[in-house]
């Protein structure tokens, strides 16, 4: 027989639990990003060749989720790291429906400024850099105003164009692809569907030799059409799915993210790695995807 005071007790655990379950998806949203290693080497990679690259993906500035100083902090991981070059994978702009206030470009870009490494900080634009855009979603021939406030804070960013990246007299490719989703649906705009920027071919046109390629694209979802001189391709875009129930993810942002929702994937020569990123799209919910830093060790020292 169940007495009142363990009837009560009974009350107060059910309670406990129920809180934890409320509450830990917003821990999770604002734990401290964890720093998950993977080690490969892409086809064509030069023997002996070493590159540390740290990937920083999906930071969606607002209050009070992804404030200043929590960009502040994850910066000072991102240099504590000492990586060989900083790449960031794009949706630097909000995306959230749940946010007390928005984090203009004026105030997260410096603070991506700071960020140095040997080989530099390179960036590409994600979905919401374009969606957010209300001038650019108008007239597709403006620059974007990420673009603007990344390279006034010293970062080159990269729609459509690859660059030489040398070290130590060896090179490989660095290639941005422009965003695959970047137009919304307008019919007042002409546009029926959703459309991207992107263009692969344009991007590999700049690639002048056989050296590897390394291509940035927010979107995991161009990888089954990547170019075999594509090496590797780096994305971020799925949060993990951002709900992640021992493998069970309701939700994906596009039909690559549902094939590739987080981590290093291989077709026959090419390899993919996709981030978890570090914040949240629509609501203030991460299950199983903890944010995260993305350090990536390519070849052998």
């Amino acid at each position: 027989m169940i007495t009142r005071r363990g009837l009560l007790k009974l009350a107060g655990f059910g309670f406990a639990c129920l809180a934890a379950a409320v509450a830990y998806p917003v821990s999770e949203v604002l734990a401290r990003p964890r720093i998950t290693p993977y080690r490969l080497t892409p086809n064509g990679w030069p023997k002996g060749f070493h590159l540390r690259a740290c990937l920083v993906a999906d930071i969606h500035a607002c209050e009070p989720w992804m404030n200043r100083s929590r960009i502040e902090g994850i910066c000072a991981q991102v240099r504590d790291l000492k990586p060989d070059i900083i790449l960031l994978l794009g949706d630097y702009l909000s995306g959230m429906t749940l946010a007390t206030d928005r984090l203009e470009p004026s105030e997260w870009a410096p603070v991506l400024g700071t960020l140095a490494a040997p080989l530099g900080v390179h960036a590409i634009l994600g979905n919401h850099d374009y969606w957010e855009d209300a001038t650019f979603q108008q007239d597709p021939t403006q620059m974007p105003m990420v673009v603007r406030a990344l390279e006034a804070a010293g970062i080159a960013v990269y729609v459509n164009r690859a660059v030489r990246i040398e070290k130590e007299g060896r090179h490989f490719w660095l290639a941005g692809l422009g965003d695959q989703l970047a137009l919304l649906r307008d019919e007042r705009e002409g546009r029926s569907r959703m459309r991207g920027v992107d263009d692969l071919e344009a991007t590999l046109r700049d690639v002048q030799d056989d050296a590897p390629v390394i291509l940035l694209a927010h979107e995991p979802d161009i990888f089954h059409n990547a170019d075999e001189r594509v090496a590797l391709t780096l994305s971020g875009h799925t949060h993990g799915g951002q709900i992640n129930l021992f493998g069970w993810r309701p939700f994906s942002a596009s039909p690559g993210s549902a094939l590739y929702p987080a981590g290093v994937y291989q077709v026959d020569s090419r390899h993919l790695v996709v981030s978890r990123g570090l914040g949240c799209s629509a609501i203030p919910m991460r299950i199983g995807n903890r944010p995260e830093l993305v350090v990536l060790e390519l070849g052998n020292e």
